[in-house]
């Protein structure tokens, strides 16, 4: 059965939320798990096709205040938060879910398991238009179709699973390292 994973991207405390999809919805999670290492032996153990990651792949170059790909993204999709350049990943605690994500990046190589970049807010974007008014919640359970009692890392994880998987059907747009669904792209229907 083929299956693809999502992960919603922390900082050490809160850890990871994980994801994992099939042709037909949700197989597995959302479930928090609080280091790389659990992150990475439970993907392992579904050996998904492709993991999608709600974190940067990337910092921006030294010379810059954030990604080129995440500026274009902006302007065409929806508003995401700049990566700063490596540089200052440590000038403020905020950036520790991203230092965090990198790290989950690196050993995910190690285990050899395939991983893009993902931002679920952008898939959310893609599937059910902009935000407008609403609360972020019913937002993301409408994009997802979701009825289960998921909170807000959960259903990121989720879409990022979804994100995972419309990327292995060519369904989507890349923003240089970002991989966002195209508008109208499949997605399952979480059961």
């Amino acid at each position: 059965m083929n299956t693809w994973a999502g992960l919603d991207v922390g900082g050490r405390r809160k850890g990871f939320h994980c994801a994992a999809v099939d042709e037909r919805g949700l197989v597995a999670g959302p479930e928090r798990l609080g280091t790389v290492r659990e992150a990475v032996d439970w993907l392992s153990s579904l050996r998904p096709r492709l993991v999608a990651v709600d974190s940067p792949i990337s910092v921006a170059p030294d010379d810059e205040r954030s990604r080129p790909c995440e500026r274009d993204l902006s302007r065409s999709v929806c508003g995401i938060r700049f990566t700063p350049p490596r540089s200052l990943l440590d000038s403020s605690p905020y950036y520790e879910w991203i230092v965090h994500g990198l790290e989950l990046y690196e050993a995910l190589a190690v285990a050899r398991l395939r991983a893009v970049e993902c931002f679920p807010t952008a898939s959310f974007t893609r599937w059910a238009g902009p935000r407008g008014g609403g609360s972020r919640a019913a937002w993301t359970r409408e994009a997802l179709g979701l009825d289960l009692r998921l909170n807000q890392d959960g259903r990121d994880a989720v879409a990022a699973a979804l994100t995972a998987r419309c990327c292995e059907l060519d369904q989507v747009e890349w923003f240089g390292e970002i991989v966002v669904p195209v508008a109208g792209a499949s997605r399952a229907s979480p059961r």
